[in-house]
């Protein structure tokens, strides 16, 4: 009997249809609204920094320490999820950054939100390896990789859906309110602890004290460091081609806010289809194959995203960019959560993740600083074909443990 059947035969046994829609739901939602709260600071910037007395530098750094502070939450967050499971740990990280998403919008002075958005961030870096573990244990074999593309494409609907909110509430009522809806992930706490069971694979490799936890985490301090280098690159290629986009279109084109809002809404739509169909895709041809493919893709797109002679062409090369992307990044949370060991699955991808984040920052600057002696599209597509072909190339020289079974092999 081969590894997929018997998984299928365990799935059947230990994991209902209702237990992994619930599951796929808690973790989806999860990491949207993580990403709305995370990009609500994004897109009005300027309006809090003009509240706060801030300006626009001070204003970056709120966004610069909330990414810095995702690592800790990763580290913290990972090891409650190893040690005491998944959903505990879960329903603790929803309900602490929805508290500090609401105090965000009630803060009073720039200090005050500059280490609230610090406390978020250990927020936002907890929930993803928390979530992408439960969800990629509960979800069917055969299945994991559309799992993954539905779970990872949570963080562009989460973007999309801010972009909607900052149309329909920041004209009228300001930027606070918008924080106030961050408060929305302590409800689905509530559904977590009525709906979502814990994972029957942490159950059955857990471990029963932190001495063996830590053990075990120290002997995989090889692939820690591979993981950490393809998800810098891979954050690089994610980063690089949305934090500054609406730079590029405002200065190349002269863009007004709300054309700007338009492109990126499109982005966002192109990015959750093209998650989902790589995700699928990975399910039929493997993990690495469909990462490489997507960014080979992706370096394919780079003349009509960043030199379309036409605003329609244009618009095609934001929507395919972020379809080709994000198309490799709906791989990541399977390829990266069947590599690690059953027993640190809830810390070991989740903390590579997030640290890859924070080495993924300097994109951003390496971006400014060749704008500064060149046009923005010239600067944005060196710095996305180079990344494009690192990702690539550390992808597809690493190892995959495709349809591996959870909780009986490492």
């Amino acid at each position: 009997m081969n590894s997929s059947s018997r998984a299928d035969e365990s799935g059947t046994k230990l994991t209902t249809r209702s237990d992994q829609r619930a599951a796929v739901t808690a973790g989806f939602l999860g990491w949207t609204l993580d990403a709305f709260d995370f990009f609500i600071v994004v897109i009005t910037l300027t309006a809090i920094g003009h509240d706060l007395h801030a300006s626009d530098a001070m204003m970056a750094s709120t966004i610069a320490v909330t990414l810095a502070f995702r690592p800790v939450g990763a580290f913290v967050f990972g090891l409650l999820a190893d040690r005491y499971g998944r959903r505990l740990p879960l329903m603790i990280n929803l309900v602490f950054y929805s508290v500090l998403e609401v105090a965000s919008g009630l803060a009073t002075s720039y200090t005050m939100f500059f280490w609230l958005r610090a406390l978020f961030g250990i927020g936002m870096g907890g929930e993803w390896g928390v979530g992408a573990s439960l969800v990629m244990e509960k979800a069917p074999t055969k299945l994991r990789g559309v799992f993954s593309g539905l779970l990872q494409e949570g963080y562009a609907t989460g973007n999309l859906l801010a972009s909607i909110a900052y149309f329909l509430i920041f004209p009228r009522w300001g930027w606070r309110p918008l924080f106030f809806i961050g408060g929305l992930p302590a409800l689905l706490a509530i559904f977590v602890r009525m709906r979502v069971k814990e994972s029957e694979v942490w159950e059955r490799t857990r471990h029963h004290d932190f001495k063996s936890l830590f053990r075990t985490i120290g002997s995989c301090w090889k692939l820690f460091l591979f993981l950490t280098l393809l998800m810098a690159f891979m954050n690089a290629a994610s980063h690089g081609t949305q934090d500054m986009y609406p730079t590029f279109l405002q200065r190349d084109w002269g863009m007004t806010p709300r054309m700007r809002g338009a492109i990126n809404a499109i982005s966002a739509i192109g990015a959750i289809v093209g998650g989902v169909t790589f995700g699928y895709l990975s399910d039929r041809i493997g993990r690495r194959k469909s990462i490489v493919l997507a960014l080979v893709l992706a370096i394919c797109a780079i003349p009509l995203w960043a030199f379309a002679p036409t605003l329609g062409l244009l618009v095609a090369g934001a929507f395919l960019m972020q379809f080709m992307v994000q198309g490799a990044w709906g791989v990541i949370p399977v390829h990266i959560n069947e590599l690690a060991p059953d027993s640190v699955r809830g810390f070991l991808p989740g903390f590579a993740y997030q640290c890859g984040v924070l080495i993924a920052g300097s994109v951003v600057v390496i971006e400014t600083s060749l704008a500064a002696h060149m046009s923005w599209a010239k600067a944005m597509a060196i710095s996305a074909l180079t990344v494009f072909a690192l990702a690539a190339l550390v992808s597809a020289l690493g190892r995959e443990r495709h349809r591996v079974v959870f909780g009986e092999t490492f």
